[in-house]
């Protein structure tokens, strides 16, 4: 059970407190006393008052034995901040911030170490989950099941069909360019050179 104690408006910066705070935080109650005894900043002593009013009352309200207690959160809040001013050379004026801060402590019970957690079993809905899984076939075991997810099945292998070659359709453009292309009439004009020549040979022999 968590106890706390909150010391407000305490005329400590709270920059400085959280340092100190800091050192306390997750130990012991006793060490963290003997941490804030042996600590020389200012801020020390109003979190010692607040350490100790927390142990105060975790055993009076809560009934806590305090050799199971330890320091599970230790923060500071900053509070109002008072203004003064200070006179300066030519008649000005320099502002003073004088800071407040809040510092709370929670207190909590550590568990005895001969007392263990019980484990929590799965309950019979969970059970049939397991049992009804989809991934698992009756008399599989894991490695089977492996070995199937990386080997590929028969159904697998017959619908990779083997890649298409490309069909090239020719455009009516693309067609008219064939026809038109420089090959063709060079095999146009030696066509007609021979037949030029067997009528020249013909007339000579007539």
């Amino acid at each position: 059970m968590e106890t706390r104690a909150v010391a407000r408006y305490v005329r400590v910066s709270p920059r400085k407190a959280r340092a100190v705070a800091s050192l306390i935080r997750g130990k012991n109650l006793e060490e963290a006393k003997q941490i804030l005894e042996y600590t020389n900043r200012a801020a020390a002593v109003p979190i010692s008052k607040t350490l100790i009013s927390a142990q105060a009352n975790a055993e009076n309200n809560n009934k806590l034995e305090s050799d199971l207690l330890y320091v599970s959160k230790c923060y500071v809040d900053e509070g109002p901040t008072l203004k003064r001013f200070r006179p300066r050379a030519y008649g000005r004026a320099n502002r003073i911030n004088k800071r407040t801060s809040h510092i709370t402590i929670i207190l909590d019970e550590r568990e005895r170490e001969g007392t263990k957690r019980r484990r929590v079993r799965k309950g019979p809905q969970k059970a049939k989950e397991h049992q009804g899984s989809p991934g698992r076939a009756k008399g599989k075991s894991k490695e089977d099941l492996q070995e199937e997810i990386k080997s590929p099945t028969v159904k697998e292998a017959s619908t990779k069909k083997a890649p298409r070659k490309a069909n090239k359709k020719l455009s009516a453009g693309e067609k008219g360019k064939e026809k038109s292309s420089p090959k063709v009439g060079l095999d146009k004009k030696k066509g007609s050179l021979e037949e030029g020549k067997a009528q020249r040979e013909g007339k000579s022999e007539g």
